[in-house]
Formats: C-alpha cells, structure tokens, sequence
C-alpha cells in the first residue's frame, strides 16, 4: 500500500473500532435494562483481578506520566464469587475515567473488606456474608457535587458543554452502575472539583440469585439503589435532520440511479403520456399520499407518489413532473437533500417545489426555492388553494419580475442581464413605484432590490412588503453595493431569499438567483446565458486553489476533510483548537474560509468565532460551522456567534462542497 492507503486504512481502522466499542456499550445497557444479560458466578481470586488490570494500564500511566497504585489491603478477601468477566468490565470502566480525567499525580486502585456497619440501598448487600469494596481513587479534575449524579446517566458527562475537554460517549458509568446491580452491589463516588475522585465498587463476597420481584431482581434494575439516579432508555431521534446547505449556487450532480419502488400507493406512473400534465407526490405517510394524489386528480394532474426521498429525486429525472409536492421529515434522504439536489441541477431546477411537512421551517424552504411552505396539520381547503396556486403558477407565462433600482445605468443593465421571452420585467426607480407596483393586480414571481433607494431604506421596504398580506412568499432578491454590517445582514436575511454583493461576477449570479426563482427552465434560455450559467456551475472552478482553514480536535475528522477538500484542489491548513486557530489566522491571514467544529475542549467554536469576527480583517471571511450536536437552535446559536453558515456532522460530501462552492465564488 502506498503511505495515502496506509492512512487512509489506519483511520478507518480507528474508527471502526470506536464504532464498535459504542455499539457494545450500547448492547450491554440494554441487555441489562431488559433483564437479558446473563451472570456467571465463579470464584475470582482478587490477585488475578489486580494483575489483569495492572497489565491493561500500566503502559497508560507511563505513557501519561503518572503512578498507578494497586493496594489489596490485609482485610482485603482472597477471593469471592462473582462475575469476573463483568467484575473486570465495571472496573476498568472506573479506572478509563480515572487515567482520562487525570494529568498529574496517582490513580489507585484499593481492595478492602467493606465497614461491617454500613449499610446499602441494595439489600443484596446488607443480608450478610460480607462485604467487599473497590475503590478507584485518583487526583484529576473532580466532580461537583450537583454534578455527581448526572453523570451516571446515559450519554451524559459531568462537562456536557461544547468547549468540554474530554472526549467520551458517557456511557462507560451507566453501564457499570447497572451491571454492579446486577451483581447484587452498588456504586458510590466522593468527589470535589480539582481536588480528584473515588468510585467504590461495592459486591457481595458471595452473589447470590436474586428473586425475580425482589429489590435486586431483574425487574427492579430501573429503581433508584445507588447514589446516581436511574438511567434513561435508549432510543433513537428519529427527527432529527440534518441543516441543508444555502440553495444560493448551482451544483451539476449526477443524475440518481433509479431505485425500485413499492407500490404501496396505486398512483398513475404507468399512465403517464406525452402532454399530461403531472404532479410527483413526495410524502412519507401513504396515506396522506393517497389524499395528496386524489387532489392532484381533481385538478386534472397524474399523480406519481413516492414514499422516501431516494426515490422521489429518481423519479423527478425519469418523469419530468411539472411540479412537486415534497414533505421534509422522511426517512433516509430528507426533504432538505431532495430540493437541495433538485435545484442543483439544471434539468429539475424549474420544477416547482411545493413543500407541505409538519417540519416549521418555512423561511428556509423559501430561501431553497420552493414556490410555497404549507405546514401540517392541513385543512382540505389549504390543500385545495395550493393545488390551485400550482395550477396557477404553471399557467403564468411568462413569468413577471419587478426591478427596483434607482441608478438608470444599473437598472438598463439588470433588464438586458435577465430579458427573454419566458420572463416579463417591469423596471422601477423608486420604492414608492415598487409598492404601487405590488399593490396593483398584476402578480409578480421576484423582485430584485438595491438597498440604496432615495425615497425608502431598502431595510423598510423589505419589512413593508413581506408583512403585507399574500406577500410573504415572494421572493426577493437583495442585489446591492453597499457594504453591510453584520446587524444588516441579519435583518435582511429575514426577509430576504439571497443576497448578492455586486462585483465584477455578480451579473452571473443575479441571472442565476432570478433564474431559481422564477423557475426558467436553462436549456431554452438563450446561448450566452446558458454559458454564462455553466461557467457559474462548473463546479471545481470555483474552489480549486482555494485555502481553507479546517479546524477540530478530532484528528481523524481533521484527516477525513482534509482528504476531501485536497480531491478537489484545496489547500488545506489545520488547528485541533480555537487558540490555535486564532494563532494560526494571526501568523497567516491570506485564508479563503474556516471549517470550524463546535465542541473543542477549552474555547469552544462559537467563542472561536467570535473571537475571529472580532478582527477587522476577517470580518467577512467565511466561517462554516461543523458539529455533532443537531439540536434545535444550533443553527440560530452558530449565525448568531458570527458563523456564515452550518452543516451537521457526520458530513454530507456533496452538501459541504456546495457549501463552500457558494461561499467561494467571486
């Protein structure tokens, strides 16, 4: 194998095997909350105990510099009966944390016979017979106390923060908790902050079967017998989604392969001929797909019905639909992937996307492109007005865009920039024309905006037309020269579909926006347009060369995107922190764009961003903001620290490069 191969296999190696030790983890908390896992009662002697674990941790401590102590104290027993297998599990959990959480001094492993006059919430362990304790003691970080019971929790960790130092699923403590029950003891931890911890192990010298119904039973694992509350159930979200990319810029991607169907819905795929009008259902509930399909029927469409994303986006290239009804939470590709995916590619980005979801995220499914946002639960007659608005909006022909731009020059050149037969331009020179404009009967699918206007702020003006009624899903299109301020942006990004700073390439782009959104189809356009759209999409024109700033303290997802970005001409800088990363920028500031993970230990990706947004010369730079975390006001909390944009970890190749492809294009 070549070095590349080598490397490439090492990560996969590693990760495979974080990968597995998670889904153990994961096993084992559920085999012993459903009663399913097995004890095997042998006699363990302790010295064999002691020397396993010395033999798996030795070479840690030296490796981390510190002393690791394993004393059997002379009360300690010989030997008990117990587990051994499990034994060892709980107690090299105890001693991981120990060795993580540590940088300077001891870790101390204590084998004793428990105080005769204490006494346990578990009563396996007050019925006599004797008590053994284990105590992992070591002089790291420490645990608050409000904190102390949290941690025993699953998924949990005493620093849950983004900016936490530790790494780690925080499973390790859940399932030790619930196997030492399971073996008839407990656990207990003393701890204060800087000051180190002690978990104790406590077991029975013998383990005895408990009764099924008794406190140790199988059935009473969820009740509360240790110093840690219960844990939680494992289940999996399904609702969470990953945030699309910006629909701001074109991506050629490939057509999708066509996927075999289930007809669960009897839709009329196989009637559809030349001429007919159709709708391509998108809709993970069959039967509001079914309800969808019999209103597309009234209005006179064919109906195609698909029941996931992959195959919704299949179908749009094999059928050609005239429009597209699409939900947003679905299995597998969600509704973000798909209208993503059909707005990058020249031959479905006309289509007309109406989204109706239960997901309420309208602004954004606006800002991708869709021609409406209805969310659910819906009324017959909503379902009704929106197949009338897309029987409407296939009718309107040609399309009709209002230009407000008060410099003549500018405006001349706006109009001869768009100008074909399948659009319409009414052009205006003040907001006061634009508003009468808008007020008459005449129905426009886009403005395009300049911001400077003489007799209105363009702020105002967008805030007056989006809160007149009926107004709310126009498009609108900010093409302007003033410089905004980071306050600007965030207003106009209310209200506004896109944004486009003029530059010497920003002709493209505005033919490219208006073009989204009045949903021209681009092979009829005429053929300068046409190549002034390919060169605008050709893909790795756009980011080849380009230096872009990867920063995160997983080195493993510093290689994985360092891997992809080169592949497509990147240049690639690296820092596994956030004062690195400042440093790194101070040191070299010609940077393109930063790929900023959010969870880092010590400053955390929002502070790192702020703290770069707090340098003039990176004011726009930018930021696109990584992380694992998907919960809902993420994205709010990255834009609001001054991040440009945000995707979801694990990473969507083809989402970041679009990302970046938006970002980069000058």
């Amino acid at each position: 194998l070549s070095p590349k191969q080598v490397e490439y296999s090492q990560t996969i190696y590693s990760s495979g095997s974080d990968l597995l030790s998670l889904i153990n983890d994961v096993l084992d908390l559920s085999k012993v909350e459903a009663g399913k896992m097995e004890v095997t009662p042998t006699e363990v002697m302790v010295e064999e105990v002691s020397g396993s674990l010395n033999r798996s941790f030795g070479a840690i401590a030296e490796q981390k510099g510190l002393n690791f102590l394993i004393e059997i104290q002379p009360d300690a027993p010989k030997s008990l009966v117990t587990d051994g297998q499990r034994l060892e599990q709980v107690l090299k959990n105890l001693l991981s944390n120990a060795f993580k959480f540590t940088n300077e001094g001891t870790v101390t492993l204590a084998v004793r016979k428990a105080e005769a006059n204490r006494r346990f919430i578990n009563s396996a362990l007050n019925t006599g017979g004797g008590v053994v304790a284990f105590s992992v003691s070591d002089t790291g970080v420490g645990i608050p106390k409000d904190k102390q019971r949290l941690i025993f929790e699953a998924f949990q960790q005493a620093d849950g923060t983004t900016s936490r130092k530790f790494g780690g699923t925080g499973l390790g403590l859940s399932i030790s908790r619930e196997i030492a029950r399971l073996l008839g003891g407990e656990i207990r931890v003393e701890s204060k902050p800087d000051k180190g911890s002690t978990f104790t192990l406590f077991l029975p010298m013998r383990y005895r079967e408990p009764a099924p119904d008794s406190p140790g039973g199988a059935r009473a694992m969820m009740s509360n017998v240790v110093d840690a509350p219960s844990a939680p159930r494992i289940s999996a979200n399904p609702t969470w989604r990953p945030t699309p990319a910006r629909g701001t810029a074109s991506v050629k991607t490939p057509v999708p392969e066509r996927r075999a169907r289930q007809y669960i819905v009897e839709d009329d795929h196989e009637a559809v001929n030349p001429g007919d009008r159709t709708v391509l259902v998108i809709e993970n509930d069959a039967n509001f797909a079914k309800i969808l399909l019999g209103m597309a029927r009234e209005k006179g469409f064919k109906g195609i019905v698909c029941l996931d994303g992959d195959s919704g986006l299949a179908a749009a290239h094999e059928y050609r639909p005239d429009a597209i009804t699409l939900d947003i939470d679905m299995p597998g590709l969600d509704g973000w992937k798909v209208i993503e995916r059909l707005k990058h590619h020249p031959a479905t980005r006309h289509i007309p996307v109406h989204i109706i979801s239960g997901v309420e995220r309208r602004q954004q499914g606006l800002k991708l492109g869709a021609i409406a946002y209805l969310e659910k639960p819906v009324s017959k007659e909503a379902l009704d007005d929106a197949f009338g608005k897309i029987s409407t909006f296939l009718d309107d022909v040609p399309k009709h865009l209002l230009v407000v731009e008060d410099d003549e020059d500018q405006r001349k050149a706006i109009v001869e920039l768009i100008a074909h037969e399948d659009v319409e331009i009414t052009a205006v020179d003040s907001a006061e024309k634009a508003l009468a404009e808008l007020a008459s009967a005449k129905h426009y699918d886009c403005v395009v905006l300049d911001l400077g206007l003489h007799d209105m702020s363009g702020f105002d003006f967008l805030e007056k037309v989006k809160s007149t009624p009926g107004k709310a899903e126009l498009p609108i299109i900010v093409y302007t020269g003033k410089e905004l301020t980071s306050a600007e942006e965030t207003r106009i990004k209310k209200y506004a579909e896109t944004i486009i700073v003029k530059d010497v390439r920003s002709p493209e782009r505005l033919l490219d926006e208006t073009a989204l959104f009045l949903h021209r189809v681009e092979a009829k356009l005429p053929e300068q347009k046409r190549r002034m759209l390919e060169q605008l999409h050709d893909a790795d024109a756009v980011i080849a060369g380009k230096k872009i700033l990867v920063v995160d303290d997983d080195v493993r997802n510093i290689f994985s995107l360092t891997s992809v970005l080169e592949d497509h001409g990147m240049v690639v800088r690296f820092a596994e922190n956030g004062k690195d990363a400042i440093k790194a920028l101070e040191e070299d500031p010609i940077v393109d764009a930063v790929l900023m993970d959010v969870m880092m230990p010590e400053m955390d990706g929002y502070e790192t961003t702020r703290a770069i947004r707090g340098k003039n010369e990176f004011k726009s730079l930018p930021i696109i903001a990584l992380t694992a975390k998907a919960m809902k006001g993420d994205r709010e909390k990255c834009i609001a620290a001054g991040a440009s944009d945000y995707i979801t970890k694990p990473v969507d190749t083809e989402q970041l490069l679009s990302l970046l492809r938006v970002w980069l294009y000058k």
